[in-house]
């Protein structure tokens, strides 16, 4: 699949006078290295939640796993919207990436077989999964997993302050 080129914006009522777009290829990196992501959705009762997980990136997308019966996976069913982030926690230094979009069940084993692979790869033999039956299989039981393809993707530089859009078409 070919790279999804979004069109890029800068901000410039939220980034420092001097401030630079971030180019798509960076928020990219940071996405592909994280380690940790914060997926939030919205409960039955329009209140939100937020959960920390891991997370990969393939094809254009991120893929996350959640237990059928885990508060984020009822979310999503009931509403598909969400957001997944991932950055550091530091002022003065780094990109934080937020991706907007639908999430979209993954159930095909072919689909999933090179998403649990990706998963070993990135997050070591601990992540280990079983495809089977459309889902995740490992020691804790099933994972549903999940494809967001961004719509809307925001990077926010810290030091020289910068707030960067994505957008995909």
């Amino acid at each position: 699949m070919a790279a999804r080129e979004p069109e890029t914006t800068l901000d410039g009522r939220f980034s420092s006078p001097d401030a630079s777009a971030t180019p798509w290829t960076e928020g990219l990196q940071r996405i592909e290295a994280a380690e940790l992501f914060w997926l939030s959705t919205v409960r039955p009762d329009g209140r939100p939640h937020v959960t920390p997980l891991i997370s990969v990136w393939a094809d254009g997308a991120a893929y996350f796993c959640t237990g059928a019966e885990e508060r984020k996976a009822r979310n999503l069913a009931a509403n598909p919207n969400c957001i997944l982030t991932t950055g550091c926690n530091q002022l003065e230094e780094g990109l934080d990436v937020v991706l907007e979009g639908v999430a979209v069940r993954v159930d095909d084993d072919a689909k999933l077989a090179p998403i649990a692979a990706a998963y070993e790869a990135k997050y070591g033999s601990g992540w280990h999964f079983e495809v089977r039956d459309g889902a995740f299989h490992h020691e804790g039981g099933e994972a549903l997993v999940f494809q967001l393809t961004p719509a809307t993707a925001f990077g926010f530089g810290k030091g020289a302050f910068s707030q960067t859009r994505w957008r995909f078409s």
